[in-house]
């Protein structure tokens, strides 16, 4: 299980939506439509499944450790 993420649209930052999913699951759910309360910039997002993605702790451990490349 992972949380379900966006891009906030003013900040380009990933925020979560509060919602948490399987990534498979997720990969072959129904096409939807969802809100969320952006933290960064307090306004509400509506955004397309198609434009979500699913991040979870293994995934950040991953990402933490590989090095930064410039």
């Amino acid at each position: 299980m992972g949380t379900i993420m966006i891009r906030c649209p003013r900040t380009g930052r990933a925020i979560p939506t509060g919602m948490k999913a399987n990534r498979d699951a997720f990969r072959c759910s129904p096409v939807f439509f969802g809100r969320t309360l952006c933290a960064v910039c307090q306004t509400n997002h509506e955004w397309f499944s198609g434009e979500a993605w699913i991040h979870d702790r293994s995934e950040r451990d991953r990402t933490a450790a590989r090095p930064i490349l410039r």
